[in-house]
């Protein structure tokens, strides 16, 4: 993806969406894991769940804190990024190409319209 964020949705708990297609890849912002610090663990949902928009489906553990991650959209699990179990300070080098969280197929928008990388940027620095 690497710096062209423009193709980006964002939520307001921190998590990134791409579609390509019929799937959607999810990670967290680099906001995101530059607040959490040093990423340590990351608890994934397995491939095949079913998930709903807005639901907790996971946390991510650092040496600062715990934070719970949110689908940014409905479907069904593909895949996980299991380069994490070994390496979850990806998430901290690479927030938005290597250290992607899961993707998710086939799968639907939430009823609150999710935010461009601008509007993301505009709340996140207002917390």
């Amino acid at each position: 993806m690497g710096s062209d964020l423009s193709n980006l949705r964002f939520t307001e708990t921190h998590e990134w969406v791409d579609v390509q297609g019929e799937t959607a890849t999810v990670g967290i912002t680099d906001h995101a894991q530059s607040q959490l610090g040093d990423v340590i663990f990351v608890d994934l949902p397995k491939a095949g769940r079913v998930v709903s928009a807005g639901e907790r489906i996971g946390t991510i553990e650092s040496v600062k804190a715990a934070s719970d991650l949110y689908a940014p959209v409905s479907g069904t699990i593909l895949e996980t990024n299991t380069a994490l179990t070994d390496a979850p300070e990806l998430i901290n080098a690479h927030p938005y190409d290597d250290g992607w969280l899961l993707r998710v197929q086939p799968f639907s928008l939430p009823d609150t319209p999710l935010l461009t990388h601008e509007e993301y940027e505009t709340r996140a620095q207002g917390q």
